[in-house]
């Protein structure tokens, strides 16, 4: 198949590249390398892909419907992944105006390409964001998700609303997958697990915000990769799935793991926890299990390690 990814050169969006040339698809990638994170990363994310005969990435950005229509009339895709967006819990309470603009916007702009080009298939990043605070776990996908509690999660919510609407009026196929915690080798760096992986090299405390006993439902890059192709093959009315490990792990724990795996003793501060934080989240992975045949395979302590290696390996500085 021609499938077109936004978002191609970020930490979910280059692994998907790699499995899909590897399976034999033409795939065209869009990203804007912005400054969220140093664009020399998102570079080395995709060199490989780019040695791919059947890859392009174009640099460009999901607003501008220009791009995407001369990259539809071009690359006539039979696919769309939709991965791009800006992303992160506490940097969109602080900046919420990007966040409507590329999740919202963006989105927007990208499905009303779709119509007009007469793509009839698109698969949706979401997020677990979505679920806020809930304490009834696990999270299950026909649950109540009307109380965001971060502007991230408010235009992931949004996101998978405007699919429904393309769906119903315009015939647009879609599944929204709501990730849980992604970790694993190009995780950005931002992120809790590679962030506290450099601290703990430097030999620097970590902290931790509330009593370390919140929990995530971490997901391994690969198993995600896994969903994300199984749904772009299988992508049919409108569907949506979450895709997590289905076991939950302590933030406390978390950090034993990961100073286990670089062969260091973290150093531990507490602070109080942040706005937008949830205490916890667990995925009910059965509607995929059973839809999608998802099956997750790599646990945290594997996961970790394999995470480990990769960021040991990684140029410094």
């Amino acid at each position: 198949m021609r499938i077109f990814v936004t978002g191609a050169a970020g930490f979910i969006g280059s692994s998907v590249c790699d499995r899909l040339l590897a399976d034999g698809h033409r795939v065209l990638g869009v990203d804007n390398f912005n400054a969220f994170y140093d664009p020399v990363v998102k570079a080395r994310n995709i060199a490989e892909a780019e040695r791919h005969p059947h890859f392009e990435c174009i640099r460009g950005d999901i607003c501008d419907g220009g791009t995407l229509a001369d990259a539809f009339a071009r690359f006539r895709p039979e696919r769309v992944i939709h991965l791009a967006a800006w992303a992160g819990v506490r940097p969109s309470i602080e900046h919420p105006a990007i966040y409507q603009k590329v999740n919202l916007e963006g989105t927007l702009t990208l499905l009303e390409q779709c119509r007009l080009a007469g793509v009839d298939r698109l698969v949706f990043a979401s997020s677990s964001s979505v679920y806020g605070a809930r304490k009834t776990v696990p999270f299950r996908e026909d649950d109540p998700v009307d109380n965001p509690i971060s502007p991230y999660a408010a235009t992931k919510k949004a996101g998978e609303l405007l699919c429904y609407t393309w769906h119903h009026l315009h015939g647009l196929h879609t599944h929204c997958l709501r990730f849980f915690t992604v970790y694993g080798p190009r995780q950005r760096p931002e992120m809790a697990i590679h962030k506290f992986a450099r601290l703990i090299e430097a030999g620097e405390p970590l902290t931790l915000f509330g009593d370390g006993q919140s929990s995530r439902d971490y997901t391994y890059i690969d198993d995600i990769v896994d969903g994300v192709v199984a749904s772009v093959e299988r992508v049919e009315g409108y569907r949506i799935y979450n895709l997590g490990e289905s076991e939950t792990t302590t933030l406390v724990d978390l950090v034993d793991h990961l100073g286990r795996a670089l062969g260091q003793t973290p150093q531990v501060r507490f602070a109080p926890m942040q706005p937008g934080d949830v205490p916890r989240t667990f995925a009910d992975i059965g509607r995929a299990r059973a839809e999608l045949g998802y099956d997750p395979q790599v646990k945290i302590a594997e996961g970790i390690e394999r995470f480990a290696a990769w960021f040991r390996a990684q140029p410094k500085g």
